[in-house]
C-alpha cells in the first residue's frame, strides 16, 4: 500500500496541493520531505505528535524526512491560532529548546546513515541580508492576497504586527532553501499551516520553475472540535520531567469514548482492522480500546518498560489497590504533618489544584477523598494518624491518584 492510502486510511490527510501528483511521486521515488517545529518549549507535546507519527509512517515506506527547528522562525513566533502576539524568546532560550526537542526527535525517527536529517533555519534566517530578502523574496507575494490567509484573519481585529506579518515569507523561505540545498520537494504540517504551506510551493515554482508539493494533517481533536493535550495542569507534555508517563498513560485511558478511534488510528501503529474491530463495539466494551490506546501510545513515547508500569499501576487502583510505582507522588517529612497540615494546602503542594479555591469547591462538591474516606471539610486536617506505612492517597474526582509519601 502507498504511504498516501495509509495516512489516508489512518485519518492524517486534510489537504494536498496536487493530490494524484503526490500519491505518484511517493510511488516512483524516495522523496525528501519536511516538518518544521518551532522551540516555544523545552519538550515536545501531544499536539505534535501527529506531525511526528505522520513523519515516522513516510520513514517506514522509505522516504527521508527533514526535521526542521525554527531557530530563526521562533524569534519572531507564528501568529496562526493565536488571538494575541507570542511572547519573544531569547535566543539563548531558543538555542536550549532546540536542543531539548533534539533528543527527544530522535526517540521517533531514525537519523541513521541519513536515513532523516535534523536542520535549524536560524542557520539561514538569522544572518539573512534584510533588503536581499525582500528583493528575492518579498517581490513575489502580495499583501492582499496574504491578508486574506486563514492564519492572519483572525489577528487582524486585534492587531497584527509586522513582525508576524513576515513570518508567512520566512516559513516560504524555508521551503525554497530546504529545496535549494537537499531537493526536499515535499512539506507537511499541521492543517492550520497550510496558508504557508501554499506560500513555499508558489517560492518555489516561481524562482525555479519547479514544482514542489504541500499537505496538510488533522490537528488533534476531540469530536467536539477542540483541541486535545490538556488538562487542569497545562499541556501533555512528552517529556517524562513535565508528565509523568503515569498521567501521561492515564490521559489516553481517560479520553471520550468517541475519540478513541481517532486516538488509535492516528497516534499508535495498531493495524486499521484492529483498530475497527476493537472500536466497533458498544457501552462499556470500548475501554478494552482505551486501555491500548494508552499503552500503545505510552510505549511510544516513554518506552514499553514503563508502560508496562503505569499500566499496572492504573489497574491496581482500579481494583482498589494503592500500589504502583508510577503513581505520581509527593514526598513530605513527618514534620510537616505533626501539627496538622489543612487539606487545602495539602492539594496545593501536590499540585492537584491550582489554587485554595479551586481546593475549596472540589472539598465542598465531593470531589476529594484521603485514602479511600471523603473529605467534605475545607478546614480539614491532615495528620501522622492518617499515614499507613508512611503513605496515604489522595483521588481527586474518579479517575486522578496522588501519593504521598513520608521520607
Amino acid at each position: 500500500m502507498n504511504v498516501f492510502d495509509i495516512l489516508m486510511e489512518r485519518g492524517f490527510i486534510q489537504q494536498c496541493t496536487h493530490e494524484k501528483e503526490i500519491k505518484e511521486l511517493l510511488d516512483k521515488e524516495k522523496v525528501t520531505f519536511y516538518i518544521g517545529f518551532d522551540p516555544t518549549a523545552d519538550s515536545l507535546h501531544v499536539g505534535h505528535f501527529v506531525t511526528v507519527m505522520a513523519m515516522s509512517h513516510m520513514q517506514r515506506a522509505g522516504h527521508r524526512p527533514i526535521v526542521l527547528f525554527g531557530g530563526g522562525t521562533g524569534m519572531v513566533g507564528d501568529p496562526t491560532g493565536k488571538t494575541d502576539m507570542r511572547k519573544m524568546m531569547t535566543t539563548e532560550t531558543i538555542d536550549h529548546n532546540i536542543a531539548c526537542f533534539k533528543k527527544q526527535m530522535s526517540r521517533f525517527i531514525s537519523f541513521d546513515n541519513d536515513a532523516a536529517i535534523m536542520v535549524d533555519n536560524g542557520d539561514w534566517l538569522r544572518n539573512l541580508n534584510y533588503i536581499d530578502f525582500l528583493r528575492e523574496v518579498g517581490v513575489h507575494f502580495s499583501v492582499n492576497r496574504m491578508l486574506t490567509a486563514e492564519c492572519f484573519k483572525q489577528r487582524l481585529e486585534k492587531g497584527l504586527s509586522f513582525l508576524e506579518f513576515n513570518y508567512m515569507l520566512m516559513q516560504s523561505y524555508d521551503f525554497l532553501e530546504l529545496f535549494r540545498r537537499y531537493n526536499c520537494k515535499l512539506e507537511l504540517g499541521g492543517n492550520d499551516q497550510w496558508s504557508n504551506i501554499l506560500g513555499g510551493v508558489e517560492l518555489v515554482r516561481r524562482l525555479h520553475g519547479e514544482q514542489s508539493f504541500g499537505m496538510t494533517f488533522s490537528l488533534l481533536t476531540n469530536s467536539e472540535g477542540k483541541k486535545m493535550g490538556k488538562t487542569e495542569k497545562g499541556a501533555v507534555w512528552l517529556d517524562p520531567e513535565k508528565t509523568s508517563p503515569y498521567e501521561f498513560y492515564q490521559y489516553w485511558r481517560n479520553v471520550a469514548d468517541a475519540d478513541v478511534k481517532k486516538c488509535l488510528s492516528l497516534l499508535t501503529y495498531v493495524p486499521m482492522d484492529e483498530v475497527n474491530a476493537l472500536t466497533n463495539v458498544e457501552g462499556s466494551a470500548i475501554n478494552k480500546a482505551k486501555e491500548r490506546l494508552a499503552f500503545e501510545v505510552t510505549k511510544i513515547v516513554h518506552g514499553e518498560e514503563e508502560a508496562h508500569k503505569a499500566d499496572t499501576a492504573a489497574k491496581a487502583l482500579f481494583l482498589g489497590g494503592a500500589h504502583g510505582g508510577s503513581i505520581p507522588t509527593t514526598e513530605f517529612t513527618s514534620s510537616d504533618f505533626e501539627g496538622g497540615m489543612d487539606i487545602l494546602t495539602l492539594l496545593q503542594q501536590t499540585k492537584l489544584v491550582p489554587s485554595r479555591s479551586e481546593g475549596r469547591r472540589l472539598v465542598t462538591q465531593n470531589g476529594i477523598k484521603v485514602n479511600e474516606q471523603p473529605v467534605t471539610d475545607p478546614n480539614a486536617q491532615i495528620t501522622m494518624a492518617d499515614f499507613k506505612d508512611n503513605e496515604l492517597m489522595i483521588q481527586k474526582g474518579k479517575k486522578v491518584f496522588h501519593k504521598v509519601v513520608l521520607k
